[in-house]
């Protein structure tokens, strides 16, 4: 558990009007993960500026820990698409782990040991191909949604594919999370790093302490995190307290939490970049032995040289074009205390995964290089006189090898607007996807193959009554043909794919964290109250920070 027992908790305000963000102990773990990325780019700058030598280039290398980047039964995380000059993009999911793995841990976390790990925070930071923004998008831990079969290697354990909340994917190990987050967004993800809670506590020490500001006196009893109204600047167990809230600030859910990650995250990419940190030696080194030491990470990435590539590439981001944001949700009708994925999250889903900037560029230009691409008209609109979408219904038969791709492709074509009547059909074995129509239809196969990037020499004659899409073993996962040009391709307006999701950019200074006006504290034998009144109540509670 992080941050407080189930059933200790006060009912959460139920819905958050679709904004992005959610309800529980979900994105705490982010602003570890900000810790990591921010401690990433000093390990590498650690051996560039120092000059480690033989004994420190062993001590760091021995420092990280690293496990399989996927874990699923089938398919893989993805595979990123150059742009026209050779260029690709860069996706990196940070996980922010509360398991109880060390006696430190179990210390900090405040349960027992061994006792399960989850996904207490799950960001996926994406460097355009270009280096010129980079987009921090979190993904809530309580978000309900289905999860792939997992296969995890380390301690021969399997998981079948089922519906449950994403940070849970963690206890079959991180390649899980990341095979339920590619699952999620269809985004690639090229590489993955979580954090413990120790990790977070000796990153900020090292760092020097993060600033934040406050709108508010605030006392969150779960998290321990006690304020005065304004700025503070947070070391240690302070900063690990101040990532993990979420009934300080907001609605007292995920939003709240996700916000002040945000901010925490953004202050500690400006200390790093203006403070001296990178320039002090002590520092540096200080830094690079907390963050690899706190570090698990994918094969790719499991050495110090393989980090260096990677913090260079993360340091050439100005932090006016690094947008925070967190995917568009909506409460569970199920279960208001989770959240299931908004209609408005796959726009978001489809900028990052094009590379499309969210933050304006200074000079008024575009970030990325002239596209050779066709417009969205070109491949997603339907002819002039053809059948509206949501008449066309498609059979989808899998032939592909992996489970769940025809439920999978049925699923997407709907939220592209076909008929609800496109389902699943019998599966079959088939090497190329293809689109079959019968005589007459067509324009509306077409139609399908175009939605889903598929060229139209896919578009084929068929002998059934139905429009078919038949998935071979060339597409084995996501829900754009590889290499194809899908209707989620199409370039997305930074407004449209932002709409119901809080943004902010690394660069803002004056933002002070909204803590929480509403019953989201709990004091025993006073009952619920604000966190403001919570620490009117509580004086004999030290403060976090002065």
């Amino acid at each position: 558990m992080s941050e407080g027992e189930e059933g200790q908790v006060p009912r959460q305000r139920s819905g958050n009007g679709g904004r992005a963000g959610g309800r529980r102990a979900s994105k705490q773990g982010r602003g570890r993960r900000g810790l990591k990325i921010a401690a990433w780019s000093v390990a590498g700058l650690v051996v560039l500026t120092v000059g480690t030598g033989g004994y420190l280039y062993m001590r760091y290398n021995g420092n990280i820990k690293s496990a399989p980047l996927y874990a699923g039964e089938s398919g893989d995380a993805g595979h990123e698409v150059p742009d026209e000059f050779g260029r690709t993009p860069i996706n990196v999911l940070v996980i922010g782990s509360d398991g109880r793995d060390t006696q430190e841990d179990c210390d900090i976390g405040g349960s027992e040991c061994g006792a399960g790990a989850n996904a207490d925070v799950q960001l996926l930071l994406h460097v355009s191909a270009d280096r010129s923004n980079a987009t921090v998008m979190s993904i809530p831990r309580d978000l309900v949604t289905d999860l792939p079969g997992c296969i995890d290697s380390k301690n021969n354990t399997k998981s079948k594919a089922h519906r449950e909340r994403i940070n849970s994917t963690l206890a079959y190990g991180p390649g899980c999370t990341v095979a339920a987050v590619h699952q999620l967004t269809d985004i690639p993800i090229d590489h993955f790093v979580k954090v413990d809670f120790v990790g977070v506590i000796k990153m900020s020490d090292a760092v020097g302490g993060v600033p934040v500001c406050v709108s508010d006196n605030v006392y969150d009893p779960y998290s321990h995190l006690k304020l005065t109204k304004g700025k503070h600047t947070l070391k240690g167990m302070a900063a690990l307290q101040f990532v993990r809230t979420r009934h300080g600030f907001g609605d007292g859910g995920d939003l709240g939490r996700a916000a002040a990650q945000h901010a925490f995250l953004g202050s500690m990419i400006r200390e790093l970049k203006n403070a001296g940190t990178l320039t002090d030696p002590g520092k540096v080194l200080s830094l690079a032995d907390a963050a690899t030491k706190a570090l698990t990470v994918d094969p790719e990435l499991d050495g110090i040289t393989k980090l260096v590539g990677l913090a260079n590439d993360l340091n050439k981001v100005p932090p006016s074009r690094v947008t925070f944001t967190t995917m568009q949700t909506d409460p569970d009708p199920k279960d208001d205390n989770r959240l299931v994925t908004g209609p408005d999250a796959k726009k978001l889903f489809a900028s990052i995964k094009n590379d499309q900037p969210l933050s304006a560029d200074p000079n008024g230009a575009s970030s990325a290089p002239p596209s050779s691409a066709p417009p969205a008209e070109a491949t997603t609109a339907p002819p002039a006189n053809s059948t509206p979408r949501k008449n066309i219904a498609v059979t989808v038969r899998n032939g592909s090898g992996a489970q769940r791709r025809a439920t999978e492709l049925a699923q997407a074509l709907q939220a592209a607007g076909f008929s609800k009547d496109t389902a699943a059909g019998t599966n079959l074995s088939a090497e190329q996807s293809t689109v079959r129509y019968p005589a007459g239809k067509e324009g509306d196969a077409k139609q399908v193959a175009a939605a889903l990037g598929m060229p139209e020499s896919a578009v084929q004659a068929g002998s059934g009554s139905s429009i078919e899409l038949v998935i071979g073993t060339d597409w084995k996962s996501g829900t754009t043909y590889p290499g194809g040009q899908g209707g989620s391709s199409a370039p997305v307006d930074p407004a449209a794919a932002l709409k119901g999701a809080e943004a902010s950019t690394a660069d803002n200074e004056d933002t002070c964290v909204k803590v929480s006006h509403d019953y989201t504290a709990y004091l025993p034998g006073l009952g619920g109250m604000t966190p403001i009144k919570a620490f009117d109540k509580s004086p004999d509670i030290p403060l976090s920070a002065p």
